[in-house]
């Protein structure tokens, strides 16, 4: 189901329920229209994510790794000088819509209580995360200022009076008794129920409100059945359903698809968005980083074609020396502003030969030019060789990192940036010198490969960047363990915390090798393994760049939902 009105009424109730009472005791964002506040309470840190992402807004406890920005946003800064130890009051829905309201106590500067609320407008493209004084609704900031001239209908700016979205005039289910429905029921055909429950009852998806019709259908007593199907959003299941396309919902109201059930709403959407809100940051991220390379697989490919079509010329050299030969032997038979000439070729029982001319020369210029082009061909295949092997590396290594950005997760990126830096793809970005005192850039600390852990409780760690991968596969410590990586195909290094694991262990370390490799929708990929001591890396070679001998091979065919469970 979409992030509608319903699914935030279970979405309140859940955060209500955890992260009352507690105290905000730290603020990060992460990303551009994100916010994470880790709210401590019964002796428990929730990391709360309050999105305003305009494809993926929405309000979660997250457990998904995140990396902070070196320096926080001014967003964040100010939101720390506000709440940073404040105590959450309550968390509450506004009429069942797509709205949430934070209500938090804290004091002001002359240290008087003060209320203050975080108000999450989940509205797709207009979402919005605003600092709100309670007093006087003064908007004290939020994370995306709008100009007055792209939206006339209220001020989106620090200072400005806040003012809720335009209310529409709809029934809030929960708060009333149903009543509108029997109307529907009664006056209209059963085709058009849901679209009349959506404009008639407020926070209604138009396929939440599809299937509260169908269910309509097939009762007895629909007054009944509505309060009933309503109720469960007080007491979520919280299900996934596994179809080609991922979807969910508050509870089970598929029955008869394949699913997946979570213990709570935040682990459900960590499940459904990881991939793609994952894939949205990384995008943003490294967005430079996704251009650099598909110009250079761009530009090696078109190196490779010519260099593949000089070699192909070279092989044919003779056949240049021979036009050569025989525009000497007959001179006389061709003139300036002649195109191509017929001759008799000696060397092939006197058929004739089309021989194609400059028509700036003469026959014996033209002879000469065929001479050049066969000297130079025959003395370029040696270089040409070499250079089609260099060009072959290089389009290896960028199909490498084209792979890695495709399944890297934020805390990646940088990595691959730096990589890129050091050999020499992209130029560090220069700080603009400034008077007073020089600081040092802090040194770039490598982010960790992902680990996971087998259904037996063996540790398997994934590379998920070149660096990553040397870290994993290189380290005198790690030469007893296993190591696996996808036949042929570029993907990431994977090594197994035993030099002896199950088979059980070894084929679920093999799904996550093709899983993260370019063969991930592919079936029956095969995995090679082996110790990691027998790895050798050759000098000069770039990053991530491994040979070996002696290995073994199992098929396997990778799944999304193992990775899940093994990353847990």
């Amino acid at each position: 189901m979409p992030l509608d009105g319903l699914f935030v009424h279970a979405l309140a109730k859940e955060l209500n329920q955890k992260l009352a009472g507690g105290r905000i005791s730290k603020v990060h964002q992460p990303y551009e229209n994100e916010i994470i506040l880790t709210v401590r309470h019964n002796g428990q840190n929730y990391p709360l994510l309050l999105s305003a992402h305009p494809a993926y807004a929405r309000a979660q406890i997250t457990h998904i790794p995140y990396q902070n920005p070196q320096t926080p946003p001014n967003f964040a800064m100010f939101l720390r000088r506000n709440i940073e130890g404040a105590r959450l009051v309550a968390v509450d829905q506004v009429a069942n819509d797509r709205i949430l309201v934070f209500t938090i106590k804290t004091h002001d500067d002359l240290g008087d209580d003060q209320v203050l609320k975080v108000i999450l407008e989940m509205m797709g493209r207009h979402s919005n995360l605003f600092l709100v004084r309670a007093s006087d609704q003064r908007i004290l900031e939020l994370i995306k200022h709008v100009p007055a001239d792209q939206n006339r209908v209220r001020s989106l700016l620090p200072g400005a009076t806040y003012t809720a979205p335009p209310k529409q005039d709809k029934v809030d289910p929960f708060q009333s008794d149903l009543s509108p429905l029997a109307p529907i029921l009664l006056d209209q055909p059963q085709a058009d129920w849901a679209k009349s429950i959506q404009s008639q009852f407020q926070g209604f998806s138009t396929l939440s409100a599809k299937v509260l019709a169908d269910r309509l259908s097939q009762a007895k007593d629909a007054l009944l059945v509505s309060k009933e199907w309503l109720a469960q959003f007080d007491q979520p299941q919280p299900t996934l359903y596994l179809g080609q396309k991922l979807t969910y919902a508050a509870f089970d109201w598929w029955p008869e698809q394949d699913k997946q059930s979570f213990d709570s709403l935040g682990d459900l959407l960590d499940a459904f968005f990881q991939g793609q809100a994952e894939a949205d940051r990384v995008q943003q991220q490294a967005g430079s980083l996704i251009r650099l390379v598909k110009n250079e697989l761009k530009k090696n490919e078109s190196k490779a074609s010519k260099l593949q079509q000089t070699l192909h010329d070279s092989e044919n050299a003779d056949s240049f020396k021979m036009k050569g030969d025989l525009l000497i032997t007959y001179p006389h038979l061709v003139h300036k502003g002649m195109t191509s000439v017929a001759i008799e070729n000696y060397y092939d029982d006197n058929k004739l030969l089309t021989i194609q001319l400059d028509p700036r020369y003469d026959g014996l210029q033209n002879a000469n030019a065929y001479f050049r082009r066969y000297r130079k061909l025959r003395s370029a295949k040696d270089y040409v060789l070499e250079q089609l092997k260099a060009t072959a590396a290089e389009i290896d290594y960028f199909n490498q990192i084209n792979t890695q950005l495709a399944v890297a997760s934020p805390k990646d990126v940088a990595d691959i940036r730096l990589e890129l830096v050091n050999q020499g793809y992209l130029k560090e970005k220069k700080k603009v010198k400034t008077k007073g005192k020089q600081t040092h850039k802090p040194k770039h600390v490598l982010s960790k490969p992902d680990h996971f852990t087998a259904s037996d409780g063996t540790g398997i760690e994934v590379g998920k960047n070149n660096l990553q991968n040397d870290q994993l596969s290189l380290k005198k410590t790690n030469r007893h363990k296993i190591w696996l990586h996808v036949q042929n195909l570029p993907g990431s290094h994977v090594l197994i915390d035993s030099d002896h694991p199950s088979e059980a262990t070894l084929i679920e370390a093999a799904k996550l090798a093709a899983y993260f490799s370019k063969a991930r929708d592919s079936a029956n990929v095969p995995v090679d393994y082996l110790p990691a001591g027998k790895l050798r890396k050759p000098n000069g070679a770039k990053p991530g760049y491994v040979i070996f001998e002696g290995q073994d091979t199992v098929y396997v065919t990778p799944d999304a939902r193992l990775v899940q469970q093994l990353s847990q």
